[in-house]
């Protein structure tokens, strides 16, 4: 080992590091609800981006990648097999046709109707996970990391 860069600093960063902190349990739980997700066919992922179209007007592509925090281009990326299998469309926008719109499919409907109750159920296993505390404070921490300002 180099003088300048000892084993100290390692176990500094291992314990220390936020970013490494929050990646590794970003995967974590990604991995679970991965897993829960799978009978019905879908990745967290790509719950989170269905799930984000459940409103009564269809949203802008640019709004959908801005609440996920994902730049425009792997939003569409993500948006094509969830086309392919019917559960989305991608329309212009009447009164922009530069924009696009995301809207859910009747399939779509459906898919989510059977995936919610398997994500409360993994939510709820997350929460005892956790000891049963109160959420609020790590989650108003996390959107002030994810949307500063």
């Amino acid at each position: 080992m180099r003088d300048d860069l000892p084993l100290a600093t390692t176990h500094e960063v291992r314990d220390r590091c936020l970013c490494l902190h929050l990646q590794r349990a970003a995967r974590a739980i990604g991995r679970r609800f991965d897993e829960a997700l799978k009978p019905v066919g879908l990745t967290n992922g790509q719950y989170s981006l269905l799930i984000s179209l459940n409103r009564p007007e269809p949203p802008r592509l640019g709004d959908v990648a801005a609440l996920l925090a994902m730049d425009r281009t792997t939003l569409t990326a993500n948006l094509k097999p969830l086309e392919r299998r019917g559960l989305l469309t991608i329309l212009p926008d009447t009164k922009d046709k530069r924009s696009r719109r995301l809207s859910l499919t009747e399939a779509g409907r459906d898919l989510l109707v059977e995936a919610v109750p398997i994500w409360r159920a993994t939510h709820d296993d997350v929460d005892r996970l956790l000891g049963g505390r109160d959420d609020a404070a790590p989650r108003g921490d996390l959107l002030a990391l994810t949307f500063p300002g």
